[in-house]
C-alpha cells in the first residue's frame, strides 16, 4: 500500500474528504468499510491521512457514498514552489 511520505497533505485532505463524504452519507466508518470490502482500521488509516488509498478504492468508496471518483479527489493543495 502506498505510503504517504512523498506527499502527506495530499493524504490528509484525501481522508478528509472522504470523511466529509461519509458523515454527510449518514455511514460510521465500518458500514463504509464493509460496503467496500476494506478493514475498518484501514478506511481509519486513510481518513486520518496516514495512507492514500489505491485507485481502486477511491472507485469502491466513491460508487457507494454516491458521487464520482473525481468528485471524491476534488482537493486543493497549494502549488509547489520549484527549489
Amino acid at each position: 500500500m502506498p505510503r504517504t511520505k512523498r506527499n502527506p497533505e495530499l493524504a490528509k485532505l484525501i481522508g478528509e474528504r472522504i470523511r466529509a463524504l461519509r458523515l454527510a452519507a449518514g455511514l460510521t466508518q465500518e458500514a463504509l468499510a464493509w460496503d467496500c470490502d476494506l478493514d475498518k482500521g484501514y478506511l481509519s488509516h486513510v481518513e486520518a491521512g496516514r495512507r492514500l488509498p489505491s485507485l481502486v478504492v477511491v472507485f469502491a468508496l466513491a460508487t457507494r457514498l454516491g458521487c464520482t471518483a473525481g468528485a471524491l479527489l476534488d482537493v486543493q493543495l497549494e502549488p509547489v514552489r520549484p527549489a
